[in-house]
């Protein structure tokens, strides 16, 4: 039987010392070993004069260990959700934070100092703003939250007595990054306080969870819509079913057609887990195939409906009183149901435009599988589309172009919005893009339209190779002046893209070492349609890469990255 700790009091208490904490690959890290590295982490974090630091980690082990380190030392934490340098820039240039740590380029990161004597730990200060997590910016830019300790400890408190007979003794496994409230709680937290072991490498795709929970031992599996929608038959999932113990889900709604397929290769529907970064956990449901369950409340949390939109109180807010959320409900005998979100409502063109109907609409043409439609403020502010085409949707792309699919959705538009605010801009996709934590994101999906990032389609994908079908438009910045009598793509666009596109589907180290046997083969012109294969070695850290056409190759070579310096 485990033993519950609370986490204010997980080092000041503490376990014995042989008692495993976490999996670093083949090797189990023991409680000793953890305190000994927080104590590292703890010497570094006290020397600093700053009192507030940028985290962004990608082993959760190490991430586990400076958190406790700098919450010990009186620290603030701020979870990035990404070490992109624009993020890091703005954080640097407005004196949010006096520090970063952890697998950062191109800033001055906080290191452990080893070797120093273990303090004698106290109990953390409930009651410290010690994290500050951001929203996932799935309806608009990220938003700082900064969050009491008690709110984290009690909601997992919470989590452990409605779940905590799921767990037991297993290995707790994520897909989802511990740099997000989902992942951190139950990835890293949890684990922490009950006692099981956690795997410190993320699982990023299908092949790496069939991998490891077909070892031998028991798992619980923390994932997300977006990889549980999409399990591949052709993996084999038998020693998954026998050593998987619970599938939990969050960060966005399950479709029903994945409720089938994780019974079918998992061998059980996910628990899924419903709340935001504001309130953390609120409720939970397992469903079944052939039936519809409510959503119950997690132990501690209330909730009440005014008109129809949800409205929660817990010790997981930061305020006493009723929280709304964004969600329309309706109550039932034993919880509620989901009605759908609440705050789609925009003014474009003094238009107002509900962003609901107009995706159910163009689901509604069987030509579209999943949609966003985004608002993109400008000289006009416009509608933009991302949309994953059907099969049928394909074919028509394929055979008769963008503009005829084009014409074909904004036709069905034409009765849900007035003509001036229709659609102006499509991109096309074979899935929509997520973050570490499965979400889909308004920056991601706006970045699609960035005129420097060319359109692209996923034709075949593994966990280790991706080749994509690459437009190269007329109208791309990176022709202009090279050269204007007979345009050319620079080969150092070639290399941004190849880059570009590797971060956006292998978990990547964040620095670029150097370039080994780049080849420029043939020119590439516009309009001229490439495909671009990738294979990342993740154990030497080497990309490789080529760009071909019916012209034939046109370039190829490899990049080598490594760990933040």
């Amino acid at each position: 039987m485990l033993e519950f700790l609370d986490l204010s009091k997980l080092l000041h208490q503490g376990r014995t010392g042989s008692h495993p904490v976490a999996l670093r690959g083949p090797i189990s890290v023991d409680f000793a070993t953890f305190e000994q590295d927080v104590a590292a982490w703890h010497g570094a974090f006290a020397a600093h004069p700053g009192t507030s630091f940028a985290f962004y980690f990608q082993d959760s082990y190490v991430f586990a260990a400076a958190l406790f380190g700098a919450w010990h030392a009186k620290k603030a934490v701020f979870l990035l959700a990404d070490a992109l340098s624009a993020n890091v820039a703005g954080l640097q240039s407005e004196s949010v934070v006096d520090g970063f740590a952890g697998d950062i380029p191109g800033v001055l990161c906080i290191r452990p100092i080893s070797g120093g004597a273990i303090p004698i730990w106290q109990a953390l200060d409930r009651q410290a703003h010690s994290l500050v997590v951001y929203t996932s910016g799935s309806s608009g830019k990220p938003v700082a939250i900064r969050k009491r300790l008690s709110q984290l400890f009690d909601e997992v408190a919470a989590l452990v007595q409605c779940f905590g007979d799921r767990f037991g003794d297993a290995s707790v496994c994520a897909t989802v990054s511990h740099q997000h409230i989902y992942g951190l709680l139950f990835s890293v937290l949890l684990p922490l306080a009950y006692g099981c072991t956690f795997t410190a490498r993320r699982l990023p795709f299908a092949e790496d969870i069939a991998a490891e929970l077909g070892q031998g031992g028991s798992h619980v599996l923390i994932a997300s819509p977006a990889h549980l929608k999409r399990l591949p038959d052709q993996l084999t999932w038998t020693a998954v079913r026998a050593n998987l113990r619970a599938v939990f889900s969050s960060g966005g709604p399950l479709p029903d057609d994945a409720l089938p397929l994780c019974l079918r290769l998992l061998g059980q529907t996910p628990i899924e887990v419903y709340g935001s970064s504001e309130t953390g956990g609120v409720a939970w449901r397992q469903r079944q195939p052939d039936g519809v369950l409510t959503w119950k409340a997690l132990p501690g949390v209330e909730t009440q409906v005014d008109g129809e939109v949800l409205q929660v109180r817990s010790a997981h807010t930061d305020s006493h009183g009723w929280q709304p959320m964004s969600d329309r409900v309706r109550v039932t005998d034993d919880g509620f149901e989901l009605l759908g979100r609440s705050d789609r409502i925009f003014k474009v063109e003094e238009k107002r435009v509900s962003l609901n109907a107009v995706e159910q609409a163009l689901i509604s043409t069987g030509l579209v599988v999943e949609v966003r439609v985004l608002v993109q403020a400008g000289q006009r502010t416009q509608l933009v589309v991302v949309a994953v085409p059907s099969d049928d949707g394909w074919l028509l792309f394929d055979q008769q172009g963008k503009q005829l699919l084009n014409a074909r959705l904004r036709a069905a538009l034409e009765r849900v919005v007035e003509p001036s605010v229709l659609p102006r801009r499509w991109r096309y996709v074979s899935s929509l893009p997520v973050n570490a934590q499965g979400k889909v994101t308004e920056a991601a999906l706006l970045a699609l339209f960035d005129p420097k990032r060319p359109p692209a389609r996923v034709l075949t994908r593994s966990f280790d190779a991706v080749s994509l079908q690459v437009e190269i438009a007329r109208t791309s910045p990176y022709f202009d002046g090279h050269f204007a009598e007979a345009p050319i793509l620079p080969g150092v666009a070639q290399l941004d893209w190849v880059v570009l596109f590797a971060r956006e589907f292998f978990d990547m180290p964040p620095t670029f070492l150097r370039l080994e046997a780049v080849k420029f083969q043939q020119v590439i012109k516009p309009g001229l349609p490439i495909e671009m294969v990738l294979k990342f070695e993740a154990e030497r850290g080497r990309l490789s890469f080529g760009l071909s056409s019916v012209a034939g190759s046109h370039a190829s070579g490899r990049i080598i990255f490594g760990p933040a310096q």
